[in-house]
């Protein structure tokens, strides 16, 4: 089994599609780390005389009208019906102050775990293209037929193949992550805030990191086995882009109680270690009207272990029943 995945590795790091794969990741990281520096980057002298200006006109404004501001916000509460949210957050009315004019320095703190999810889709896509392709190539060729001439055992087979693709993308995703996450820090040390980045932030970090890491490898697997299901790269491509548009995009949208079952929700509290969603919560009021509310609800690392660890392990084991009993030719 070690022979047969180190040879499927060769078979992998050597195709075109997977070079070309990789080099794509490497150009939209670059892209991201160019979008973190232009996000960072301090106004101009200009920009920056236009805010104080403005700073200090709204500060007047506040000395002249603030008062008057705070009242008419609580007499518009007042007139409110029930429920209404409480009045310290309905009339939240504070005195202006600079930091909110202008431009807010990035915080690193805020910017890299929201960085880091984004790259988690990115990983997971490369890697599920590029085992989709492995194998299919294989079925649209019929070198596969060829493959098992020399070694018939279906299932060493199967199990190599999903390895090699499982384990191809690991070191791409680990210098990507890396070289991501060492960029964006020396950008934002040099243009923003890097104050607060404690040694827990730096382990939940890292711990996002490699769970993005475990994915990318799940993914490559999964891209492997529904190429071998459908015997066609672009029909694996077609289906999950097709259930990620519809199911996903279109129907997730309108069910709404049925989001705790999306692959997408259970991925992002697998990759944060706990998500959030909303729910819209309605009812009549006493006056005849109609009121909704949304209340924010958390989906559990725990609830995305356990609903992905289970679709993976059936998706897996479809694939080696219809591998082992299905004919090839």
């Amino acid at each position: 089994m070690i022979r047969l995945t180190g040879v499927e590795l060769r078979r992998l790091v050597s195709r075109r599609l997977t070079m070309i794969g990789v080099a794509a990741v490497l150009l939209i990281t670059g892209i991201l780390l160019v979008a973190v520096w232009n996000d960072a980057k301090p106004l101009s002298a200009a920009d920056q005389r236009n805010a104080q200006v403005n700073f200090e006109q709204a500060q007047k404004d506040w000395e002249l009208n603030g008062a008057q501001y705070k009242k008419d916000c609580e007499e518009s509460w007042k007139t409110q019906p029930d429920p209404k949210p409480p009045f310290e957050e309905a009339c939240k009315i504070t005195e202006p102050t600079l930091d909110q004019f202008g431009k807010p320095q990035t915080k690193f703190v805020e910017l890299m775990p929201e960085l880091l999810r984004g790259s988690s889709y990115l990983l997971a896509f490369a890697a599920f293209l590029i085992g989709a392709s492995f194998v299919g190539a294989e079925f649209s060729s019929g070198s596969i037929s060829n493959w098992l001439t020399f070694e018939p055992r279906r299932l060493r087979v199967y199990g190599s193949k999903l390895l090699a693709a499982a384990t191809g993308m690991l070191p791409v995703a680990v210098v990507i992550l890396g070289v991501l996450m060492a960029g964006a820090y020396a950008i934002v040390a040099s243009m923003g805030i890097t104050a607060g980045t404690t040694g827990k932030v730096w382990g939940d970090l890292a711990g996002t990191a490699g769970r993005t890491v475990l994915m990318t490898a799940v993914a490559g697997a999964l891209g492997g086995v529904f190429a071998l299901l459908l015997r066609h790269t672009a029909a694996a491509v077609g289906v999950a882009m097709g259930y990620l548009v519809l199911v996903e995009g279109v129907f997730g949208s309108f069910l709404v109680k049925a989001q705790p079952w999306l692959v997408k929700l259970n991925f992002d509290a697998w990759i944060k270690h706990d998500t959030t969603y909303y729910v819209e919560n309605c009812k009549s009021t006493p006056d005849g009207g109609y009121f909704c509310d949304s209340i924010e609800k958390t989906l559990s690392f725990e609830h995305g272990v356990w609903y992905l660890g289970i679709a993976v392990v059936l998706l897996v084991a479809l694939g080696a029943t219809v591998f082992h009993r299905r004919d090839i030719s």
